[in-house]
């Protein structure tokens, strides 16, 4: 009898959808709370800051549960890394990096669960060279949420191909530009209202857009390929347990 240790694909969202559903809510509540409450005084941005520290315990707490085995937690290692180091060297440019596309083929190989850490841990380890700060868990949260989803999206889809997985990467250009959005508009923009929030994203169109751009090239051109790699890897994750009741 064969056991995929690779990942359990719906795993992370059962076991912490709901504590991150109920993060999200309680910090849309807090925008809600009298501007002379002590929780409104630190700053939206360091409140954002602290959601998201939450939100992103409770994934790592998801992990922790799901009992990855050492060649999992290896495997992810290495792809984080990856994803990490991609980034770097394209800083330079605007928005546009690999980190994106290898996130989300990690997660659409490997599950949901692997997709995340792949994509929050990169973040952690390429921040370690472009510079830490109070985005950090916001790009950390937003990678591994472009790792969930693909993973998702694969089990919902499994048929769906390279232009497919393309297309879903381009979309994921303008949604992690929005989630990093919102955390520049509750950091540094006053007042919070509409017509700041439009604002705010009629400014990172473009960047948002490269970004789309660039995830949908990097797909096109290594996606095919990598998916591929990362396959051969998974196959040999896999372990063969062996009933002895059936040797006797």
């Amino acid at each position: 009898m064969g056991k995929d240790v690779s990942a359990d694909k719906s795993g992370l969202g059962q076991k912490i959808a709901l504590p991150a559903l109920l993060i999200i809510v309680a910090g849309l509540l807090l925008a809600g709370v009298d501007q002379d409450n002590i929780v409104a005084r630190q700053g939206w941005g360091m409140l954002s800051a602290e959601i998201m520290l939450a939100a992103l315990a409770f994934f790592y707490w998801g992990f922790e549960q799901g009992r990855a085995t050492s060649r999992e937690i290896a495997l992810i290692a290495v792809l984080s890394a990856a994803a990490a180091a991609g980034r770097v060297p394209f800083a330079v440019l605007p928005n546009v990096q690999p980190t994106t596309f290898m996130v989300i083929v990690a997660g659409s190989v490997f599950g949901p669960r692997a997709g995340f850490m792949v994509g929050s841990t990169a973040a952690l380890v390429s921040n370690l060279f472009l510079g830490q700060g109070p985005w950090t868990p916001w790009q950390m949260l937003a990678w591994g949420l472009a790792g969930v989803s693909a993973g998702l999206i694969k089990l919902v889809f499994p048929g769906m191909g390279s232009r497919g997985m393309a297309a879903f990467s381009f979309i994921w250009g303008y949604l992690f530009g929005g989630i990093m959005n919102i955390w520049h508009w509750t950091a540094f923009i006053q007042p919070l209202n509409w017509q700041s929030f439009a604002a705010v994203y009629a400014a990172s169109f473009w960047f948002d857009t490269f970004h789309a751009l660039g995830n949908a090239f990097f797909y096109l051109l290594f996606g095919p390929s990598f998916t591929k790699i990362l396959r051969r890897f998974r196959r040999k994750l896999k372990i063969v347990i062996i009933d002895r009741s059936t040797l006797s």
